[in-house]
């Protein structure tokens, strides 16, 4: 996962593009950077950390231009480390490349190989590397051919926002595995990762990038090519299901409105007899809405976030996701102590932090505790983006529900079904990707990709 933002033909890009990333800061924690051009020199500046933490007053302003380029990371491809922040920027025959990409390649190390083989020498461990030595490699003399020769390579999950100098492109798969829109503040067109970004902004949204489409943005205003039509598409369930917040629209429709009907589903599917309903925060909160509502079981927010920690799901190493999980959530004991209650996660990956939720339920006095999941069982890893690209992490791929059930330390626990998360979506079913719950991968070859495999290559 990653969070990116473009903007060009706005004076003030590069302060809009921190606020853009301000806004998809859910998506990405561990780095930001931004990269702007003036139309004769490029300015960037990136580091570790939070979006508040690394950009301040003096740095932004040393950004200039009216064209920028933004990001905020989550390795899944390439290792938390500072040489590879993005954007990405390379200067190649005195023009700028600059990229930042959400998504994971998964021909990388094919590509890698054969690059270094014609004398590509390389910087870091990202697989979004490979697409600036694409582009220069290019002998088309136009810059969208060579765009779209360079993209045509690819394989696997990408949005792209790239800087060509004074040229803004944006892009996706022909799969559309990860969302990109774009918006229009005044006379500026803005890309970014989820809507959320363009409210922030005050820009108003004009439509999504298309799986398989490019935009090439200039002073002439946004032309689109159709380079990669694809009839399926793959679009990741998860976007509604965990990573996007609730307040974007993704792939076109409402986050929260959809996390609700989750909830709905699971109660009609999942019933519990209980006192209360309790969201797990906060992507559990607007499923656990739908869940009380239909079940006409009051709803009541048992627990209460810390919102000064991060994200647990999105943190790299697992002692900081067990750090995090104490500290992030404190329940209210008088309105749990000897309650029937029913809580809702969005997902269960590797089982550890629900159970550390259920223990601190437990020391509240609770009577009972049923676990409801407003996705199926994740089985199989993922190759596009989440992080959980191997069976060993996900606790669901090596035990049955009984097991977990006792694991996590609950009283019962059940799972939407694969159906009812697809008859809860906004679009057909058939646009969805959902190999994560039933391995059913779009790309055949996914199945033999590890996600260390570049980095292993590289040592």
């Amino acid at each position: 996962m990653c969070g990116i933002f473009g903007i060009h033909g706005h004076k003030d890009a590069a302060r809009l593009t921190y606020l853009g990333l301000y806004a998809l800061q859910h998506r990405g924690e561990e780095s930001a950077g931004i990269v702007a051009f003036n139309g004769k020199k490029i300015s960037h500046y990136k580091n570790m950390g939070l979006v508040g933490d690394v950009f301040n007053e003096r740095n932004i302003k040393t950004l200039r231009g009216d064209l920028a380029v933004g990001h905020v990371r989550y390795s899944t491809t390439g290792s938390s480390t500072v040489k590879n922040i993005q954007p990405f920027l390379v200067r190649h025959k005195r023009n700028h490349i600059a990229i930042a990409h959400n998504g994971n390649l998964t021909n990388t190390v094919k590509l890698h190989t054969a690059l270094e083989e014609k004398g590509s020498i390389f910087q870091t461990t990202m697989d979004s590397e490979i697409i600036a030595h694409l582009l220069a490699k290019s002998e088309k003399e136009d810059y969208k051919q060579k765009v779209i020769e360079a993209l045509s390579q690819l394989e696997g999950s990408y949005s792209l926002v790239l800087m060509l100098d004074n040229i803004l492109v944006g892009a996706r798969d022909p799969f559309g595995w990860r969302p990109l829109c774009i918006g229009r503040l005044e006379d500026a067109y803005v890309l970014a990762s989820e809507t959320c970004a363009l409210d922030l902004i005050h820009a108003k949204y004009v439509r999504d990038v298309e799986p398989g489409e490019i935009v090439f943005i200039s002073k002439d205003g946004l032309e689109s090519v159709k380079a990669f039509p694809q009839d399926k598409h793959s679009l990741c369930i998860f976007e509604y299901i965990y990573f996007s917040r609730p307040d974007s629209n993704i792939f076109g429709k409402n986050v929260y409105m959809v996390r609700k009907q989750l909830g709905r589903q699971l109660a009609r599917e999942c019933p519990a007899e209980a006192d209360l309903v309790m969201p797990i925060p906060d992507s559990g909160n607007y499923s656990a809405v739908g869940f009380a509502e239909e079940s006409k079981i009051p709803f009541e927010v048992g627990m209460i976030r810390n919102h000064y920690i991060g994200r647990t799901f999105i943190q790299p190493s697992q002692f900081i996701r067990d750090f995090r999980v104490k500290i992030k959530l404190n329940p209210i004991k008088d309105i749990l102590k000897d309650k029937r209650i029913v809580i809702i996660e969005d997902s269960i990956v590797r089982g550890t932090t629900s159970r550390a939720r259920v223990k601190t339920l437990r020391e509240t006095g609770v009577k009972e505790i049923h676990m409801r999941v407003t996705c199926p069982p994740l089985r199989f890893p993922c190759f596009y983006g989440i992080d959980f690209p191997t069976k060993k992490e996900l606790i669901a791929s090596n035990h049955e529900i009984e097991w977990i059930r006792d694991f996590i330390g609950v009283d019962s626990l059940k799972y939407l079904s694969r159906e009812g998360m697809l008859d809860s979506m906004p679009l057909p079913k058939c646009e969805f990707c959902t190999a994560c719950f039933d391995g059913n991968y779009p790309i055949g070859s996914c199945k033999k990709i590890s996600k260390n495999s570049l980095e292993e290559k590289c040592r």
